[in-house]
């Protein structure tokens, strides 16, 4: 009997979910949740369903480089017990430095395994940027560069996906001066679909979403103009932050312990990066949707933007706001909307009068048509 034959059959996420003794019911809600979070309609829940009962484990390689571990945190951390003891359970089987039991010559041996065998079949997670200076010798495992490891763990992977805004985008590594030349992943390989997570850290079922996604489809969900998935980056954090209307109307916090802050006002002039930052913060909140950074008194700091500890202080407001057809500073918005308002009252109101004048010419002159045409 070969070795083939040998192999045990992988296990679907289905089979792990009654193995931890969860039941039917906690697995619809899971998919029920999983196919809301990644965008899809009601109807599409059997498919994301039937593709956890049916398909194997998806093999994931989950490498570390320059990071603090707040994505696999976030991620083993999610309110919804499955996330973390399924999805999660299934990628530590294979290669993780943080997660994975193994250590030493054996944690090397599984990841050269999972390489070999799931060739081009695994997903490669990234968490942390990657420095390129001095040889790379700032980030080693092993005795080999984080470069080096990367380079190869990439050739055969089927797509890559990087987790938190170290690996998106460089984060606080990359910040100016940047002595270690840290990286973000897209810069370092081509050739490859790329998913780019943000966030520091992302939101655990966002995480959870994109690998359900390659799952029930086996493609990379749509992203967006900087390799994000849309379903969770489409919109800004301003656009859906509860604290909006006070925006609008021009009432802001303006010292973080002011009455204005007692009343829950907009945090835009004390730093909030909201109307620049596209994330899913607002809609789908932490600890099980109890609230957000907005929610409980601080402002975004737009950490999953690229460059965002060199876009200004935290804690400074932005000196002017797109958005409104012309560049406008925080204290006009709520002016201009009201001036607005006025305004297109004035104009609904000229607009109705002169239509009422040209209706009035209309009738008089038809009136004077019928007086011609009556008989002397």
């Amino acid at each position: 009997m070969d070795n083939e034959m040998l192999e045990v059959k992988q296990p679907t996420y289905y089979e792990e979910v009654i193995r931890k003794g969860y039941d039917r019911r906690d697995f619809m809600k899971f998919a029920s949740m999983m196919a809301a979070f990644i965008g899809l309609e009601k109807s599409a829940i059997g498919q994301v369903a039937t593709a956890m009962e049916t398909k194997p484990r998806i093999p994931i390689i989950w490498l570390h480089f320059q990071e603090c571990t707040c994505c696999s945190e976030s991620f083993i951390r999610s309110s919804h017990p499955m996330v973390a003891d399924i999805l999660l359970d299934m990628v530590s089987l294979d290669y993780t430095e943080t997660l994975m039991a193994a250590s030493g010559v054996q944690a090397e041996q599984s990841l050269k395994n999972t390489m070999k065998k799931y060739k081009g079949e695994y997903i490669l997670c990234v968490e942390g940027s990657v420095p390129v200076a001095a040889d790379g010798v700032y980030c080693m495992i092993g005795g080999k560069t984080s470069m080096h490891i990367l380079e190869e763990a990439a050739a055969d992977a089927k797509a890559i996906i990087a987790w938190g805004s170290c690996a998106s985008n460089g984060c606080v590594q990359s910040a100016k001066p940047n002595p270690t030349q840290a990286t973000p992943i897209h810069k370092l390989i081509t050739g490859k679909p790329i998913i780019k997570v943000p966030g520091c850290p992302p939101i655990g079922e966002v995480m959870a979403g994109v690998i359900v996604h390659l799952l029930t489809f086996g493609t990379i969900p749509e992203l967006d103009r900087v390799g994000r998935p849309k379903a969770f980056y489409s919109k800004r954090v301003h656009d859906s932050c509860y604290r909006r209307p006070y925006f609008d109307a021009g009432l802001f916090v303006e010292t973080f312990d002011d009455e204005n802050a007692k009343k829950g006002y907009c945090l835009y002039n004390v730093g909030c990066k909201g109307p620049t930052t596209y994330n899913a913060c607002g809609v789908m909140k932490w600890n099980g949707g109890t609230s957000y950074p907005i929610q409980s008194g601080h402002g975004c700091i737009g950490c999953s933007e690229e460059n965002y500890w060199d876009n200004g202080r935290l804690y400074d407001r932005a000196s002017s706001f797109a958005g409104f057809g012309i560049e406008a500073s925080a204290d006009n918005i709520g002016k201009i909307a009201l001036g607005a308002t006025g305004v297109a009252i004035a104009a609904h109101a000229v607009a109705t009068n002169f239509g009422k004048k040209e209706s009035i010419h209309e009738l008089e002159e038809e009136g004077k048509e019928s007086e011609h045409e009556l008989p002397s």
